[in-house]
């Protein structure tokens, strides 16, 4: 396991220091992210936050996840690998356009 977190459900204004103090109530927060749109810089209403250690990584998915913040239910555990995109740009493999 890594110390990596994704973080879901989080309120479209939450700022990433307030991501931040939220876990640091678990342990030791390495770093807080929160993602955004990149052409609106708008929350996308997830991030992620990194542990210092496995351990508090563990203790604050256990501590936060199906709790509340902003009346919006977080959903909270391992981050994944980022999956490599292809460069297909999301079409189907058989042409896509009309026949």
């Amino acid at each position: 396991m890594g110390s990596k977190i994704y973080v879901g459900g989080l309120p479209y204004s939450t700022t990433e220091q307030q991501l931040s103090d939220l876990f640091a109530a678990h342990g030791s927060v390495a770093s807080a992210r929160i993602i955004t749109d990149k052409f609106t810089g708008q929350s996308r209403g997830f991030g992620f936050v990194e542990m210092s250690s496995d351990s508090e990584a563990q203790a604050a998915i256990a501590a936060l996840n199906g709790t509340q913040l902003g009346g919006r239910t977080l959903t909270v555990n391992e981050a994944r690998p980022q999956e490599p995109r292809s460069g297909g740009g999301g079409r189907g493999g058989f042409g896509g356009g009309r026949h």
